[in-house]
């Protein structure tokens, strides 16, 4: 299998190419090591901050952006998604406030990186 990925390491946005040669991982068109790294865990192992919005109840406002404290795993974004949309939170809402905590059992809270007063 063959995968191509875009590197957001460094500005260049290298395009590198992953690929399984004899049970070893072939990386190519890296400009710099850390692309290396980067392409092996993407291919490997996907993860991405998620960022969405939770309902406030009693705020000044009806939704405060949230974000996962850590990188999520990809097979679990739409999963972790489903349990957010129904989250419903009560005002006052302060920056770095834990909402959801391991979420999905990752050991990685959804954490609020707004502030919504009453």
């Amino acid at each position: 299998m063959e995968k191509v990925v875009i590197c957001t390491v460094c500005p260049i946005g290298c395009n590198i190419t992953v690929r399984e040669e004899n049970d070893e991982l072939v990386i190519t068109g890296n400009q710099c090591k850390r692309g290396i790294t980067y392409a092996t865990n993407e291919y490997l192992h996907p993860v991405r901050i998620l960022t969405t919005t939770v309902k406030v109840h009693g705020g000044d406002q009806v939704l405060v952006p949230v974000r996962s404290a850590e990188p999520l795993p990809k097979e679990l974004l739409f999963s972790a998604m489903d349990l957010i949309r129904d989250l419903t939170v009560d005002a006052p809402i302060h920056r770095g406030d834990v909402l959801i905590s391991n979420i999905l059992d990752t050991g990685i809270d959804i954490v609020a990186t707004g502030e919504i007063r009453c």
